[in-house]
This record gives structure tokens, sequence and C-alpha cells, in this order.
């Protein structure tokens, strides 16, 4: 037996096959699947099925019975600080909120953590210390600065 499982995203307010469209555009080796639209006898429902980087994702643009919050994001580990500086820019646009620890907020509502993956080796380092360290840079920052936490870190040696 096989079985498809997606991560679906609630949007209320009838923009949900533009949101599609822009992160199928924003992040690499994405692409809109399909979508239909339907009535269930209470309203008229969108749903989009689409990948980010290959991970599948489903987005019910269905009224304003739910919301989104920040207990559902979605993490991008990016290569390189210029990839995260423009996945970051992109999704801050246009009414976007910037948060805390590589945290945002795009203009529809859905929350993002966008950091380089030197991020990931350096908090998750074998040195405690080193971890220590690049944390606590970390958790100082909004947009991660990956130059930053090297230099915080380089301040152990």
């Amino acid at each position: 037996m096989t079985s498809s499982i997606r991560t679906s995203l609630w949007f209320r307010d009838g923009r949900g096959e533009e949101a599609a469209a822009f992160y199928c555009a924003l992040i690499p080796g994405s692409r809109v699947e399909r979508s239909f639209t339907g009535d269930a006898g209470m309203g008229t429902f969108t749903v989009i099925d689409f990948s980010l980087g290959g991970v599948p994702y489903q987005i019910l643009d269905a009224g304003p019975h739910f919301t989104l919050t920040e207990a559902v994001s979605i993490s991008v580990e990016t290569p390189d600080q210029a990839e995260t500086d423009r996945i970051w820019t992109a999704l801050t646009a246009d009414g976007g909120e910037e948060g805390v620890c590589g945290w945002l907020k795009d203009r529809f509502g859905l929350f993002w953590q966008v950091f380089p993956k030197r991020l990931t080796e350096l908090t998750l380092h074998a040195d405690k210390a080193i971890s220590a360290r690049a944390m606590a840079a970390m958790m100082k920052q909004k947009k991660i600065d990956i130059a930053a936490i090297e230099a915080a870190v380089k301040e152990l040696a």
C-alpha cells in the first residue's frame, strides 16, 4: 500500500493559489502539482497540492474558520548566507514580519525559520562551549548573520 502524506496549511483569505505560486518560485526544486475548487455545502474551498524542495504540502483555502499560527512553520536550511538573505528578504517583503532567531511571518501569515546550514553545524557542535556560544549569538539576532555567529564562536579561541 502506498500513501501520500502532506502537511496541510489552512488559508482563509482566498490567496492560497497566489501563496503556493510565490513559495514555489522562491524555493528551488519546487512546483505546484494540482489545484481544484469545490463547494462542500458551507461555501467554496480551494485545495492546492505543491512541493517545496521536494517536500509535499497542501493549502486548503477555505474561509475564516481557522488561522495560521506559530505552532506550524516551515524550516528552510540554506547552503549559505546569500541564499538565507535572498529567501528572508522575499518572505519579509510586502507585509511580512521579522521575528527572532531566524523566524519570520510572511505576508500570507505563514511562519518560517530560515537559516544557513553552518548554523546547524555550530549549534550542534560536539564542543559544548562552541555550541553554547553559537546559540547565545543566534538568540540575539532576527535574520541569521552567520558571520556574527562565527565571530562570537572565535572569541573562545
